[in-house]
């Protein structure tokens, strides 16, 4: 029996895998599969200071892939630490080619360059493929331009490809591995069984991470931190603050105050569904702030799409602090909708030649007089994890479910300059659009699915009549991750009926167009 304690935000006292970050857009999806086998994962980048890994304790290592070449001078390795801590290690791809040339291998450039599907053979039995049969092919995903060329002493080859003779390896004595293919992305087959052998095999690591034990202990944590004190909290709708605003409305009830800010940049009707939602079902204690007005008169005028993003956030910031000014009550506390991605895209690597990803708003962005104290109560989790708590809290699935919002709303989703009629049209336009993918139960197959409000005009015939109107940009993506993403191929026959439905029955639009750019060399939002 798992004691709830051990689940606290600040320390935690479980089986716990560290994943060394090298700079992977894959790095996120090793922890989260690992966090799927309930065994509690935690990053932090290769050049972490040793007594940070000291305290995590990890019962594993595993090292993540890289952009950088190991055949390059002044490029990461794996600190000594690691090694010292005499605890099982995975390399995948850069991790694999680092400890290779760190115990004495040879690392070259790969003539032929790996960049999507493989079949490794697997040459001989090993703890790490337990039960996959040896001499059996598997397919998986490699991207590398560089490969391991001559194994390392003490090393064995477990698998190759037909380009990389050395696609796999072990170490003799201790429990070492490494892997050229990403075992974390679902292309590779059979992924999930090597993490699960490295976690539980040769790991030895218990599966006690669990939603359920969380929220208990969040909340034991949210009472020992405020008290009897009140905690404000900027609800937007989207998952991360409602399941915030949940996780706090059970811990100190009426001691929570949401406030709801109406920029006039939501989707249809949202503003209506979240007091609904919030205010009358939840019972919760909700302020709405309707700044429709104040938002569309500081946008008036510009057009470019960085500026508009920053006088939205200024002006939400200006509201927020008045209504928040306005309260009788003293307010100590502010919380916030953190996740983890938030505080590992903001945090960085600490050495000199590391590059920030992003200051996200909700980690980076506090001015630095703030009186209240910060609440964060999901930032060391990952959105699926919160999706699964906000479920156990009492969320409505659609809710939980929904494609991701932009913070700036359709500030970014309208080019050029906003006004309230450009923000009606294309709220219909993205209603009728969602309202279609859910009816043909299309909307779960793809990722994120909007409509974009070009800054063009279009000649159509309506009837006899001629019509020189707005454009409509529809968007659907595939991803996993979101940082590379798939145009979604819908059916042209649905397509024709979302046109039709979007040009009949809004009188300003003469004409939709699909958006069929991938990411990269596009971004999913248009803005």
């Amino acid at each position: 029996m798992i004691n709830s304690h051990n689940f606290s935000l600040d320390k935690k006292d479980i089986d716990t895998i560290l994943v060394l970050d090298f700079g992977s857009q894959y790095t996120q999806l090793i922890a989260r599969r690992i966090r799927e086998l309930n065994v509690f994962s935690i990053i932090l980048p290769w050049d972490c200071s040793v007594e940070k890994i000291a305290e995590i304790n990890p019962k594993g290592v595993i090292l993540s892939g890289g952009p950088q070449s190991v055949t390059k001078s002044n490029t990461p390795r794996v600190p000594e630490i690691i090694f010292e801590l005499n605890v099982p290690v995975l390399g995948i791809c850069y991790g694999m080619q680092t400890l290779a040339e760190q115990f004495g291998g040879q690392v070259s450039s790969s003539k032929n360059k790996e960049f999507g599907h493989a079949q490794i053979l697997l040459e001989k039995s090993s703890l790490l493929f337990d039960g996959l049969s040896s001499g059996s092919l598997i397919d998986v995903w490699m991207s590398h331009g560089d490969n391991v060329s001559t194994l390392p002493d003490e090393f064995n080859l477990i698998a190759s490809t037909s380009s990389s003779p050395i696609a796999a390896m072990e170490h003799d004595l201790k429990p070492i591995y490494a892997l050229q293919f990403h075992p974390e992305v679902t292309h590779t087959k059979n992924g999930n069984v090597i993490l699960e052998n490295f976690s539980f095999n040769i790991c030895k690591c218990k599966a006690q991470w669990k939603i359920e034990n969380l929220i208990e202990q969040r909340m034991l944590d949210i009472k020992e931190k405020v008290g009897d004190q009140k905690v404000l909290l900027g609800l937007s709708g989207g998952v991360d603050s409602s399941v915030t605003a949940m996780l706090l409305d059970r811990s100190i009830g009426k001691n929570l105050i949401c406030v709801f800010v109406d920029n006039g940049l939501l989707r249809k009707n949202e503003a209506e569904d979240v007091e609904k939602l919030f205010k009358e079902e939840m019972d919760l204690n909700l302020l709405v702030v309707d700044a429709k007005k104040v938002f569309y008169r500081h946008l008036k005028g510009i057009s470019d799409p960085e500026q508009k993003r920053k006088i939205i956030g200024r002006t939400f910031i200006d509201i927020f602090d008045n209504e928040a000014a306005k309260l009788k009550d003293d307010v100590n506390f502010l919380a916030q909708g953190t996740i983890y991605p938030d505080v590992i895209e903001s945090s960085g690597s600490e050495s000199n030649e590391a590059k920030v990803i992003k200051s996200h708003h909700n980690v980076g962005g506090l001015p630095s007089d703030m009186k209240m104290e910060l609440v964060e109560p999901l930032r060391d989790l990952f959105k699926d994890e919160v999706r699964k708590m906000g479920s156990e809290l009492g969320l409505p699935l659609d809710m939980l479910n929904r494609h991701p919002f932009p913070g700036p709303g359709l500030g970014v989703r309208i080019l050029g300059e906003i006004s309230q009629e450009k923000v009606s049209i294309l709220q219909s336009a993205d209603a009728i659009f969602i309202e279609e993918l859910i009816k043909a139960d299309l909307y779960d197959q793809v990722s994120q699915a909007f409509c974009a409000f070009l800054p063009i005009k279009s000649v159509g015939v309506v009837g006899d009549e001629r019509r020189y109107a707005d454009v409509i940009a529809i968007r659907a993506v595939e991803t996993v991750d979101f940082m590379t993403a798939t145009w979604a191929r819908l059916p042209h026959d649905f397509l024709a009926h979302v046109s039709n439905r979007i040009v009949n029955e809004l009188e300003n639009v003469s004409r939709v167009v699909y958006d069929i750019s991938s990411k990269p060399p596009a971004t999913i939002e248009w803005e």
